[in-house]
């Protein structure tokens, strides 16, 4: 497949920049609207692989999904929480929310489900679903490797339950227990210790809530334990789905390399994403940042000496990691980022695939379990990416081809995943 050469900027950026809607939150409002009782409109909606993905198995389940992609909106009519379908094979892509979010669903369901997915998706766990499913007396099986998809679920309704998950790769898992549990016959009781993407947990609850079901959080040191009181129903409404946080990182990040500023629109204080955290790194760095409600604009560091390499733990914005690291490229200092075991178990091990594609580029990377050190060249060296078929790969190495000549990103469709017209974007703030 054809490589996409990145043209370097030729002059600091002044660019306003709208990114389109959040992948997580789309996902999580359709399966929430998915339950619903009543009719209910998401608006400012992604389309990509991901939420097509999810789309398509909502419908499988018997979920009427009418699609506008021109307008950015989504239409679903609840099924009330009892889903129509009585068996069905749902493919799940490499989609993380849609396999997880698709197999807690399935439980409330009356039936016989499988979920697969890609060749990918077969290497990442789901163990821990799997078992606290279980617990509310879910019969969930494997159909081959154990503590992998493909699975099968044997819908019957959630009873009551109380569920311990220690140290779950990802949020994912534990978002889609919150989201199924309003259905459960009884409450729901869930403790998650060492918590990972905690932002993402509290996204899912305040969907929830917007959704009008109640669940009680409470967090101390490591552990957040939840309650939902069950049964609950969710009412339907109008929804307007946020841009993606995680995507912003990368325009965000461009003036901190190229000089210049970027604003980012409609994304600011007001967002209930945790990733818009990521312009306070850019700021440790030495950028400045100016924060609206909803808007977020970061300015080229002012002084001489530039960026400046930190020593952050990103357990709470693993998706923006790709993104520091490449930013690291051209900071004074090492740049380390720790507490970021998930990224072995995403769409590819990333803390490997980073190490890889960043040693092209003349860098000196150390990585361990959960930690990635990086010291950067004294000159970038020309490359051609690989990308592993992970969107954030294509997306966060574009930002060294704004000042570093002949970067080629091999394989740019990948990021159709979350953000089909990325490079037309990431193009039209410079070019």
């Amino acid at each position: 497949m054809k490589a996409k050469r990145i043209q370097p900027a030729s002059q600091p950026l002044d660019a306003t920049v709208s990114i389109p809607g959040s992948k997580s939150l789309t996902n999580r409002a359709l399966t929430i609207a998915a339950l619903a009782d009543g009719t209910s409109t998401l608006t400012g909606a992604l389309f990509s692989d991901d939420t097509e993905l999810m789309i398509a198995c909502l419908q499988i389940l018997g979920i009427r999904v009418e699609s506008d992609i021109d307008a950015e909106r989504i239409v679903v009519s609840g099924c009330g929480g009892n889903i129509p379908a009585t068996d069905g094979e749902l493919f799940c892509g490499n989609s993380g929310t849609t396999i997880r979010f698709c197999t807690a669903l399935c439980a409330l369901g009356k039936g016989h489900y499988t979920l697969d997915g890609n060749d990918r998706m077969r290497q990442r766990p789901i163990a821990n679903l799997v078992d606290a499913l279980r617990a509310t007396g879910t019969l969930v099986g494997y159909e081959d490797k154990e503590g992998f998809p493909p699975v099968t679920v044997r819908g019957g309704g959630m009873r009551t339950a109380k569920i311990t998950l220690d140290a779950p790769p990802s949020s994912q898992y534990v978002s889609a227990l919150l989201m199924a549990a309003p259905y459960a016959s009884g409450d729901i009781f869930l403790e998650v210790n060492e918590t990972i993407s905690a932002p993402y947990l509290a996204m899912t609850t305040k969907t929830m809530d917007a959704f009008g079901a109640a669940v009680i959080a409470r967090q101390s040191d490591k552990t957040i334990r939840f309650v939902v009181p069950a049964p609950q129903r969710y009412v339907a409404r109008e929804f307007a789905i946020e841009p993606d946080a995680s995507n912003a990182s990368y325009f965000l990040a461009a003036p901190a390399i190229a000089g210049g500023q970027v604003t980012v629109k409609n994304l600011g204080t007001q967002s209930i994403q945790g990733d818009v955290a990521f312009a306070n790194i850019l700021e440790q760095m030495g950028c400045q940042v100016t924060r609206e409600a909803y808007s977020t604009t970061v300015r080229a560091p002012q002084s001489p000496n530039g960026l400046t390499g930190i020593d952050i733990d990103l357990n709470d914005m693993p998706d923006t990691a790709q993104t520091l690291a490449v930013v690291a490229l051209f900071a004074e200092g090492p740049t380390i980022i720790r507490n970021v075991a998930s990224l072995r178990v995403k769409e590819t091990d990333r803390l490997s695939a980073l190490s890889n594609e960043l040693k092209k580029l003349g860098a000196d990377v150390y990585t361990t379990e959960d930690s990635i050190e990086i010291t950067p060249p004294a000159a970038l060296q020309p490359a051609s990416i690989r990308t592993y078929d992970d969107h954030r790969m294509a997306m966060s190495f574009s930002l060294a081809g704004l000042r570093c000549e002949g970067i080629d990103i091999e394989d740019p469709t990948c990021v159709n995943k979350t953000f089909p017209d990325f490079f037309k974007r990431f193009e039209a703030m410079y070019v």
